[in-house]
């Protein structure tokens, strides 16, 4: 593996911003897919073989007819992965404290799932065709081409030696002194998805191919007339916008991308200071953990099929929650 970053920095001045732009690239030389082992070419006549797996040895021998596919571990491929990435930094001051970044980047393999994850979640890291592994070349399951972070700290200009009521003091400090606000903040592009050619085997028995999009689609999400959400805005047209793939064929992974993920989180806490001793305190937070309460589908959570076209492109999970609120009271010593 080679990894490669460069970056360079500046502060705007001693108190407000570090600003940095950097750039990374990683590349594996020693991806480990699962692969079946080759089903198709005969072997040579007579090889040492385990008659457990093949048929007995002699000429043209062939797999045991009674196997649809054997799997192996192999480190043959490469996978890579470039980004630029945009930083800016405000340290605590006056204050407010805040990070944000932005990330442009783009990941390219041809299996993205972890080792025996299993043939029911993905592909399992398995390769569907053992002769042309690079068909499977693509964006990574995981690619997100655009990708925005932010958290924060704020307290509150109210209260004694704040901007507003800086004179306050007893009960009405106690009652508008000490708010702070704090966040987190995430939003990615749309995340890739594979469209099955459905219930055939254009390679081998065990897995099928990925269909091939031969005409322009619009992803999103959009809501049926059924109330189902929908990754497309015309399913029936989308459908008739792939094609399955071709006796030997893998297909094409990763054509489209449907939703990505945007969720905000907020915190509001004010703190009391003990009058009996200055290293007290009882501290108040609300928490509110998606804030907007925004539905994000997941598109891996039903793929679409060319054989399933009542409910193809149809949504069935999500990336996120239901807007949860929390509420706790500590005591500090």
């Amino acid at each position: 593996m080679a990894a490669y970053d460069l970056f360079c920095g500046f502060s705007l001045n001693e108190t407000t911003a570090l600003f940095v732009l950097d750039y990374s690239g990683i590349r594996d030389f020693n991806n480990v897919p699962n692969c079946g082992v080759p089903v198709t070419p005969p072997t040579p006549p007579n090889p040492p073989c385990n008659p457990r797996f093949f048929a007995s040895g002699g000429p043209n021998t062939f797999f045991n007819a009674q196997y649809s596919s054997l799997y192996a571990w192999r480190s043959n491929t490469n996978a890579n992965y470039h980004a630029m990435q945009v930083n800016f930094r405000h340290p605590m001051s006056h204050g407010v404290q805040f990070d944000f970044n932005y990330t442009f980047s783009k990941s390219i393999d041809i299996s993205s799932d972890a080792t025996r994850i299993g043939a029911w979640s993905g592909l399992g890291g398995q390769i569907i065709n053992s002769w042309d592994p690079n068909a499977m070349r693509a964006v990574s399951d995981f690619d997100a081409k655009h990708q925005f972070n932010a958290n924060w700290i704020a307290e509150l200009p109210f209260g004694k030696g704040k901007p507003f009521a800086g004179n306050a003091h007893g009960f009405l400090d106690a009652v508008i002194g000490g708010w702070q606000l704090s966040g987190l903040f995430r939003l990615t592009s749309g995340l890739p998805v594979n469209v099955s050619g459905g219930f055939n085997w254009p390679t081998n028995w065990q897995l099928g191919g990925n269909a091939f999009l031969t005409g322009p689609v619009q992803t999103g999400a959009f809501k049926n007339s059924d109330g189902t959400v929908n990754m497309f805005k015309n399913g029936p047209a989308a459908l008739s916008s792939f094609t399955a793939p071709f006796p030997g064929d893998s297909g094409a992974r990763n054509q489209i991308r449907g939703d990505g993920f945007f969720n905000i989180d907020a915190g509001l806490a004010k703190r009391w200071r003990m009058p009996w001793a200055e290293k007290q305190s009882l501290q108040l937070r609300w928490e509110v953990f998606n804030v907007t309460n925004s539905t994000r589908f997941d598109v891996q959570s039903n793929p679409p099929e060319l054989d399933i076209s009542s409910t193809f492109g149809n949504y069935t999970g999500l990336l996120t929650n239901p807007r949860v609120m929390q509420f706790a009271l500590r005591y500090e010593f």
